[in-house]
């Protein structure tokens, strides 16, 4: 018997200018076992090889446990390149993670599926390629690049492939609100226009090293400039009941950079003290939109995805 377990942490994409480029690893994580009890077959075989899926932990109930499981999907990618599928197999995710929350749970389930296969058939790929597969499989690297290498991750597509730049952070914490409200990712990036105007690119384009140099820096007040867009939020705040004077909560109650985590519905807001009253400010106003939330308060994860328990 072989068994891989794999430990991928939440992440937060865009962190306000950085859209579709930019991303942080976060203190919550996923894990993902595979147990393999027999040697590798041939992909050609007529039948599927024997398949199991459990889940345990938060939003267990949402994950499919048979072959349109996302895990399993990504680890079929890896075992068709190189012809070989364990059987049978059995797959185990611990979630720690909501689903569709903004904090990057399909990229785990993405880096899992594949780096687990990717263990258990000899380890074939590098963490490069894997990196590369994963995003084209979520169609850009901002979650997935700070999932694998953790910290803060600048991503950038080239006709050659991925480059990227990591980037250490210091001791930070993060107040992290998710307001109970389906957004799918499709509907939010339906809202964003097909153009934008040469003052809005600027704009960005000023403030995604700004933001970078805030963090590293540990600079909160300017995080306040920093994390200001104007390419996607002002789209996707909408659609989030009570987001705008969530936002604007956040902010008068001490924090100092604020903005929507990923294409939310999560909101990510960043202080050197204060959390738990951020936190509060910020449930008060979603309560008053008739939501729940559920919240984090969270460092920074610098070491990204781990093999073992």
């Amino acid at each position: 018997m072989t068994q891989v377990t794999v430990t991928i942490p939440a992440t937060s994409a865009n962190l306000g200018p950085g859209f579709d480029c930019l991303g942080l690893a976060l203190a919550l994580h996923n894990r993902i076992t595979f147990t393999a009890t027999s040697a590798a077959l041939s992909a050609g075989v007529a039948a599927p090889p024997p398949l199991t899926i459990t889940v345990s932990g938060v939003d267990a109930h949402k994950v499919a446990t048979d072959e349109r499981n996302l895990v399993y999907q990504c680890a079929r990618i890896i075992f068709d390149k190189v012809g070989q599928r364990p059987s049978p197999l059995h797959i185990h995710q611990e979630n720690n993670i909501p689903v569709g929350s903004g904090l990057g749970s399909s990229s785990t389930a993405v880096l899992g599926g594949m780096i687990a296969a990717n263990e258990l058939v000899a380890r074939p790929y590098t963490t490069a390629q894997i990196l590369q597969f994963a995003a084209e499989k979520e169609g850009h690297s901002d979650n997935v690049a700070p999932a694998l290498y953790g910290g803060l991750v600048l991503g950038v597509a080239h006709d050659a492939g991925l480059h990227i730049e990591r980037f250490a952070m210091p001791d930070l914490r993060m107040v992290v609100v998710l307001p109970d409200f389906h957004l799918l990712t499709s509907q939010a990036r339906a809202a964003l226009p097909a153009q934008v105007s040469r003052h809005d690119a600027i704009f960005n384009a000023a403030r995604t090293p700004l933001v970078i140099r805030a963090l590293q820096t540990a600079d909160y007040d300017l995080l306040g400039i920093a994390m200001q867009d104007r390419l996607h939020q002002p789209y996707r705040i909408p659609l989030i009941p009570g987001m705008a004077q969530a936002l604007a909560a956040a902010q008068a109650a001490g924090a100092k950079g604020v903005a929507l985590s990923g294409a939310g519905p999560s909101l990510i807001a960043f202080a050197p003290d204060g959390h738990e009253a951020i936190a509060a400010a910020v449930t008060a106003v979603f309560a008053e939109h008739g939501l729940a939330s559920r919240v984090w308060i969270l460092a920074v994860d610098n070491q990204g995805m781990r093999l073992g328990d």
